[in-house]
């Protein structure tokens, strides 16, 4: 016999059933709501933003070069495989940059010369991390090919601290290489400072752009690389891109004939007399004694004429100044119309003669 649901019975399995049903509903809302807070990153409105969107992708396409530069560079000159790529190009305050190193944390300082400037530059950062540092040293000690694991605050000896002036000037002349594309500089390690709150060179409250480099070594360890550029260097490095573009433009108008012709103006080209071509026979070349003529087919005084490079451009009577062999220009012919015979072509293009 079945059994019979009272009216409470019936109320409480309808109540149930819509708890279950709001309960999903519930958390797919608070999922939402997570997924948008983790997506928006906050503005800062105290600090605003110094360099637009456009100048950070010219900046990160420089490193981008960069990292590729130093990847194959490590890799050929310590014979360690690494890959090292670029993570992010941010833009923040110094002390954000400071902050996130330890106390021992070495870094490099590098001057930067640009031939347009004569005072000197604000110095940009360079910081790698200890744990590519001493595998580094490892491998040039002829270690074993294993990543050496280190930790964060590790103090250099005084030969690591010399083997890392090496392993550090590499990266510094690299860069170079990585900004010719745009900018002609010359990049010089200036000091390495062990104790980077010590660096005055820098305000803590001025723009920088920070550049993240992820360095895997060889799949065994996972390193990292940092840059800092500080503002006003990167202001002026902006500013001289920027005018190059303007220049640049400026060549793809018709009014750069006498700019064109400027800059070949003092190339040399070879000028080369001729009075006359005749064939011989190769018999006759072998029988030929001291003493011999060689009959021209035209007057003594004929006309000569001379060749810039391979093309006849002048004629003139042959003559002395100064006690030395002479030509005196008559006529220019180049770019007349002028039937171009056997004779007015150089010597080395007489074709070859018979047996």
């Amino acid at each position: 016999m079945a059994d019979v649901l009272s009216q409470s019975q019936i109320d409480e399995l309808l109540r149930s059933m819509n708890d279950e049903k709001t309960e999903p509903h519930k958390e797919m809302q608070n999922k939402k709501a997570e997924t948008v807070e983790k997506d928006y990153s906050k503005y800062d409105f105290y600090s605003p933003r110094k360099f637009t969107k456009d100048k950070m992708k010219i900046l990160t396409s420089i490193f981008e070069n960069y990292a590729r530069i130093i990847t194959s560079q490590v890799n050929g000159i310590f014979r360690v495989m690494t890959d090292i790529t670029v993570i992010e190009v941010q833009e923040c305050r110094y002390y954000e940059f400071v902050n996130s190193l330890n106390e021992n944390s070495s870094v490099t300082l590098t001057d930067v010369f640009v031939e347009e400037h004569n005072k000197n530059l604000v110095p940009l950062m360079l910081y790698i991390s200890p744990g590519m540092v001493i595998t580094l040293i490892d491998h040039m000690l002829g270690g074993s090919s294993e990543a050496v694991k280190v930790e964060e605050g590790y103090r250099y000896s005084d030969v690591e601290t010399a083997l890392y002036k090496k392993i550090s000037s590499h990266l510094v002349q690299a860069l170079k290489d990585g900004f010719s594309n745009y900018l002609n500089a010359e990049f010089k390690t200036q000091r390495i400072e062990e104790n980077p709150s010590m660096i005055q060179d820098v305000g803590l409250d001025e723009t920088v752009a920070i550049i993240h480099f992820n360095v895997d070594l060889a799949g065994l360890a996972v390193e990292r690389i940092k840059i800092c550029m500080p503002g006003t260097l990167l202001e002026y490095m902006f500013r001289l891109i920027d005018n190059r573009k303007h220049i640049a433009r400026g060549y793809a108008y018709e009014d750069n004939r006498e700019k064109i012709f400027e800059n070949i103006r003092h190339s040399s080209l070879p000028v080369t007399g001729q009075l006359g071509r005749v064939g011989l026979e190769l018999s006759d070349i072998y029988h030929l004694k001291v003493g011999d003529v060689i009959d021209m087919n035209k007057p003594k005084d004929s006309e000569v004429k001379l060749f810039v490079g391979k093309q006849s451009w002048f004629s003139g009577t042959m003559g002395i100044y100064k006690k030395n062999v002479a030509v005196r220009i008559n006529r220019r012919f180049y770019g007349e119309d002028e039937k171009r015979s056997e004779e007015t072509k150089p010597l080395e293009e007489v074709q070859e003669v018979s047996d």
